[in-house]
């Protein structure tokens, strides 16, 4: 299997797990969106809780020159680790949410 094949198939397995997850409360949605043609996947809160709207980002990852980018994480566990847990090397995975200057302090890669 390709390696960006397997990205792709570890990300979908993590937005499956995590779409399951129930918010605590509200009428909150989990929604994913996976678009392998830029590969790009999302997961959403999306709802209402107590009159409130709730649009948020679970998490946002990329396959972006040939590494996953974590966009963004909201998770408890951190969605860094659980690609790790799946087999994903620190190297292939970079924090985009960190900036360039802080991306050599962390276990990952830097880009």
């Amino acid at each position: 299997m390709d390696r960006v094949d397997e990205y792709r198939r570890v990300i979908k397995e993590i937005l499956n797990r995590h779409s399951q997850i129930k918010y605590g409360h509200g009428d909150i949605e989990r929604v994913t969106i996976c678009d392998e043609e830029q590969d790009s996947y999302l997961l959403l809160n999306v709802g209402w809780d107590k009159g409130r709207r709730i649009h948020s980002i679970i998490f946002h990852l990329r396959i972006r020159d040939g590494k996953i980018w974590v966009e963004d994480d909201w998770t408890e566990y951190g969605v860094a680790g659980e690609l790790v847990d799946a087999g994903i090397a620190n190297q292939e995975i970079v924090l985009g949410f960190h900036s360039a200057r802080k991306r050599p302090l962390t276990e990952f890669a830097v880009t």
